[in-house]
């Protein structure tokens, strides 16, 4: 199939460090290549890809200041649907901006919805465009808008050999997410102090975080057994979830997925995460990891973490979780929408 992906441009196509959703459109974009299929990705010129790349403004400074972004995905629209009708499907990760111009598209197009959609704000677009086909990437997500055209739920995946399977963990407990409040910085650094145990902390700090950071989780550094090793890449990620005896993911908010959690299974790394969003549906409790309700039952999960195998991780992350399980299931997509 001919096949349009349609990025984000706050990011590179992959982003080098902090960034979700144009990790898994990499993901997505390379793997449907990787299958044989005629793939145009629409993303920043700084994009690596084996796709086609279109970008917005060849000679657009990269990345773009956040003030100046709406000036730059007009002109990708305009190059999308200058386009359209060289495709069988247009794939969008947007969010919202490309609804006016895709409901009068002369060919199928799908939505990915990547983020919270918890926002009361979004209600008039959640009616006004609720004919628009959408997937969800886990089946919490779709709570605060049922009204939308959900055409199923796609699980986000990663490369089979992204990561590798590390069956002789150390001994510390690991973070891995932004630093910010939502995320459950505090709760995972009391979990780990309550349960006698080491934290090695990692992720992106926004400038919106940077007072967080200053005043909440900096003070807290000054203790021997919690450590912050700054944002890292794969080969880092590796390392550090690899040899945690298991990821912490107090979420606060009710995520949409959680990639740190994959990227843990991927190492044999078990996960402990409160029972919020998509936790449920990524960690099969008491066979992946534990979900539980707070932080008393977090801790009493670490001591339980000896019951559990690595190797039975991994296996799940293979089953469920790979791109190429994802690929094919946005193939079974747009082969519908596309009447193939």
């Amino acid at each position: 199939m001919k096949i349009a992906q349609v990025a984000p441009l706050a990011l590179r196509v992959p982003p080098q460090g902090y960034g979700g959703t144009e990790r898994v459109v990499s993901y997505l974009t390379e793997e449907l290549v990787r299958q044989g299929h005629d793939v145009t990705l629409f993303a920043g010129p700084d994009a690596v890809t084996a796709a086609r790349l279109v970008a917005p403004h060849a000679g657009a400074p990269w990345p773009v200041k956040p003030a100046n972004r709406w000036a730059y995905e007009v002109l990708q629209l305009e190059r999308v649907f200058e386009q359209a009708e060289a495709f069988d499907v247009l794939h969008f990760h947007l969010g919202f901006t490309h609804l006016p111009v895709a409901r009068r598209a002369p060919v199928p197009h799908l939505t990915t919805l990547h983020w919270l959609l918890n926002y009361p704000e979004l209600k008039p677009l959640y009616e006004e465009y609720r004919e628009a086909p959408m997937v969800s990437v886990s089946e919490a997500q779709r709570g605060p808008a049922p009204m939308l055209n959900w055409l199923g739920t796609v699980y986000h995946g990663l490369p089979k050999d992204r990561y590798a399977l590390c069956d002789e963990p150390g001994d510390y407990l690991a973070y891995l997410g932004r630093l910010a409040p939502a995320k459950g910085v505090e709760e995972a650094i009391e979990i780990a102090r309550r349960a006698g145990m080491p934290l090695k902390m990692a992720g992106a700090m926004l400038d919106v975080d940077g007072s967080y950071f200053d005043e909440v989780v900096a003070p807290r550094l000054t203790d021997s057994d919690v450590e912050y090793v700054g944002e890292i890449d794969d080969r880092g990620k590796q390392a550090l979830l690899g040899g945690a005896r298991a990821l912490l993911f107090p979420t606060r908010v009710r995520e949409s997925f959680g990639l740190a959690m994959i990227e843990a299974m991927a190492c044999g790394t078990p996960v402990i995460g409160f029972r919020r969003g998509a936790v449920p549906e990524v960690v099969q409790d008491g066979v992946t990891g534990f979900v539980v309700e707070d932080v008393a039952a977090a801790v009493e999960a670490v001591r339980r973490l000896g019951g559990l195998r690595r190797t039975v991780c991994r296996q799940v992350f293979e089953d469920r979780f790979t791109a190429r399980r994802m690929a094919e299931e946005y193939m079974a997509l747009y082969r519908r929408l596309a009447g193939k």
